[in-house]
């Protein structure tokens, strides 16, 4: 199988005072920018422009009442939001996927929606999973736990998949496997989940994806790496390429919400330090390049965020959590940078609020 070269080239710029053109680009937040919504952790966004001239954000929200983590993977679905501007604020449409029943793969939670369209079709990447049992309600929350037969089933059924519809507005047609399943003895042994897709203008597919392997004792997972997979069409197969991702704790650093999109000069990739090996920032965002998405570079001067966000109400606050950072691209240029973030002083049981969140970049 066909290797996959990564140049690695941005450790000693790292800590230095250059900066890339995303970092150096960034503008102050909107206060009311983005999805906020009453009794439910709301987290991942992304975001396209209709036909109809709106802008349609696809977002995952799940239940207050349940603990943020690990709450997702029990009952996360995905709705569809649209505003007039790109920064929003964004208001509720509807449940785009929802729970359909234990007996799906993705039956019970629908988690990191990706949109994107290719000639009249909309298709949404996602992470779905499933358990089969009871609900948990706030009558048994206090059963519930990382560590619980909820969590433990989830996790270890989360795979990648794809619904498709002709409008943004549904309805969506999921499909009865997933698109990316695990393989023994791979990296991604124990999941796949996190997709970011980007459709090629003769429909070919190029899928960033997050992987787990089982660790040695052939029941836990390992840290997590980051691989990519390619398909003919997006209804097409989706192949692995290469025997060893992209970035993982032994190449690189653990990486994590790998973004992918392109322009004029190429493909590019952003994503979460989620140790800070690699920009010298725990949790801080890295940027990459690539000719043809599958050979990566990393940007000389790799930092591409910090957690520490400046808002338009003059106020510069260290986030709790700054996660799934999405690239917005319009007429060709990157615009805006979506993040799903939390309050609090970091920590996803120290937060009391989640929301996706804009930043503009300058044009």
């Amino acid at each position: 199988m066909k290797s996959i070269f990564f140049l690695f080239i941005g450790l000693i710029c790292a800590c230095c005072g250059a900066q890339n053109y995303i970092y150096s680009n960034l503008k102050a937040a909107p206060m009311d920018g983005g999805l906020q919504m009453d009794n439910y952790w709301v987290w991942g966004s992304s975001v396209i422009k209709g036909d109809d001239g709106k802008y349609h954000m696809f977002a995952s929200r799940w239940p207050k009442f349940l603990p943020f983590h690990p709450g997702w993977m029990i009952a996360s679905e995905i709705v569809h939001a649209t505003s007039i501007t790109p920064e929003g604020p964004y208001e509720f449409e509807a449940v785009a996927l929802g729970n359909r029943g234990t007996q799906y793969w993705d039956g019970r939670s629908c988690h990191n929606p990706k949109i994107v369209k290719y000639k009249d079709t909309y298709i949404l990447y996602y992470m779905g999973s499933t358990h089969p049992f009871e609900d948990v309600t706030e009558d048994n929350i206090t059963e519930f736990g990382l560590s619980t037969k909820w969590s433990i089933t989830a996790r270890w059924g989360k795979r990648i998949g794809i619904a498709t519809s002709k409008s943004p507005y549904g309805p969506w047609k999921r499909l009865n496997e997933p698109i990316l399943d695990v393989k023994p003895n791979s990296y991604y042994s124990y999941l796949t989940s996190n997709p970011s897709p980007l459709i090629k203008s003769d429909g070919s597919v190029v899928l960033l994806f997050k992987g787990r392997s089982y660790n040695q004792d052939g029941i836990k997972q390992s840290d997590m790496s980051i691989g990519v997979a390619t398909a003919p069409s997006f209804d097409g197969v989706y192949t692995v390429q290469g025997d060893e991702p992209l970035f993982s704790m032994e190449r690189f650093g653990e990486v994590e919400d790998p973004h992918l999109w392109s322009d004029d000069e190429g493909y590019h990739m952003i994503a979460k330090d989620q140790r800070g090996l690699i920009t010298g920032g725990k949790g801080d965002g890295l940027l990459a390049h690539s000719e043809d998405g599958i050979n990566w570079v990393i940007d000389n001067s790799p930092k591409a965020y910090t957690k520490t966000v400046k808002w338009n109400n003059g106020k510069t606050i260290k986030q709790g959590q700054l996660e799934r950072p999405f690239v917005f691209v319009e007429n060709g240029k990157p615009t805006h940078i979506f993040f799903a973030t939390m309050d609090g002083p970091g920590g996803f049981g120290n937060g009391t609020k989640t929301w996706n969140m804009v930043i503009p970049l300058n044009k």
